[in-house]
């Protein structure tokens, strides 16, 4: 295991309750993050909503995080994240807050502290584009979307 990054975490004045984020075993790629809503909020079959969470982070330049479903929530409840994985870049400073969907067949809620997320932190790498006339050939070639392995 690598050693920790430090990165600067801040909450919104009335978020003080709500557990800032972490990891629930020794081993997790993530960090949980929980919902900071000031009621209970519910959503229907098919709805969608962006769930705050009472954070802002400063990440270090070079890294990026990446805002994933709980697999939890999406195989019990349908409850998904539409555009997973977010992503937050280094220079964002505004409130992190959750696209959330419910896919599943019944109302879904959402009570203040509830694990609503996973995100992870992991560097980030820029690409200078080499314009060129044509690419190697490989033995898959132009085969895309479930081409790998038919015959």
């Amino acid at each position: 295991m690598t050693d920790p990054v430090t990165v600067r975490i801040a909450r919104a004045p009335d978020c003080e309750d709500v557990p800032l984020p972490a990891y629930e075993t020794e081993l997790a790629a993530g960090v949980d993050i929980r919902a900071a809503v000031r009621e209970p909020m519910t959503l229907a079959p098919g709805e969608r909503a962006l769930v705050p969470t009472g954070l802002h982070i400063a990440l270090p330049e070079g890294l990026e995080a990446q805002i994933r479903p709980r697999s939890g929530l999406a195989a019990r409840h349908g409850i998904v994240l539409p555009n997973a994985p977010g992503t937050i870049d280094a220079d964002y400073r505004g409130e992190i807050r959750i696209i959330m969907m419910n896919l599943g067949d019944e109302p879904f809620t959402i009570e203040r502290g509830d694990r609503i997320a996973q995100m992870i932190v992991a560097p980030v790498l820029h690409v200078r584009w080499n314009l060129v006339q044509s690419l190697d050939d490989t033995q898959r070639g132009h085969g895309g979307f479930g081409h790998t392995g038919r015959q």
